[in-house]
């Protein structure tokens, strides 16, 4: 028997609970939705007695499930990182990357996310961990595509992939591979959804 999904407003209140209790998620959630009070920030720890480990298997897979980003794709996808990009791409990847974070946060599986460097001369890959992300800069001669199919193929074998993307050709073969393919905009609608529900519970606690 499958164990039932979580609702939204557990979820979010679940991460606002673990962010209130770790001090670098709460500077990336501050930063998108605004500043907690000390008594609120305490009020929402969970506390340790609460924690339940549930005897049923969540997934039909082994470990967590994957959600593999093409960070440019999103940023060109995605009107409101387009805009800031062409002010500053640094701001752009900035602000998804912070984005990113709070998503992660609420959805609670391994995110990986990918910015393309094969025209840099002599790069090589950087994998970066940002609090509760991997961020991956590729190296030389070598795509954020065929990282992330080569990634995505070899998780797949264990984990449940899913990958980000507004590029239809990578979609089929990430498909065939095994992954479950997610468009951009599929992403843009999912965080929104996401950052509305966070936004909502915090509403109901003023």
């Amino acid at each position: 028997m499958r164990t039932a999904e979580p609702q939204p407003q557990s979820r979010a209140e679940d991460f606002v609970r673990r962010a209130a209790s770790d001090k670098e998620l709460m500077e990336i959630f501050e930063r998108t939705y605004g500043k907690i009070d000390r008594e609120k920030r305490y009020a929402m720890r969970t506390p340790k007695k609460q924690e339940r480990v549930s005897s049923k298997p969540q997934h039909i897979y082994k470990g967590k499930e994957y959600l593999l980003v093409d960070g440019y794709n999103m940023i060109f996808a995605w009107e409101e990182l387009k805009k800031a990009a062409a002010q500053s791409l640094d701001l752009a990847r900035s602000m998804l990357v912070n984005r990113l974070c709070n998503y992660q946060g609420y959805k609670q599986c391994e995110l990986i996310l990918v910015f393309d460097a094969y025209k840099v001369h002599e790069a090589e890959r950087v994998v970066e961990n940002y609090h509760n992300i991997s961020i991956v800069y590729t190296k030389e001669a070598e795509t954020a595509d065929t990282y992330i199919e080569k990634t995505a193929h070899k998780l797949s074998r264990e984990h449940k992939v899913r990958v980000a993307t507004s590029d239809g050709m990578e979609q089929v073969i990430i498909m065939g591979g095994g992954a479950f393919r997610m468009s951009a905009q599929e992403l843009h609608e999912d965080v929104e959804r996401t950052e509305r529900e966070i936004r909502e519970f915090i509403a109901k606690m003023k």
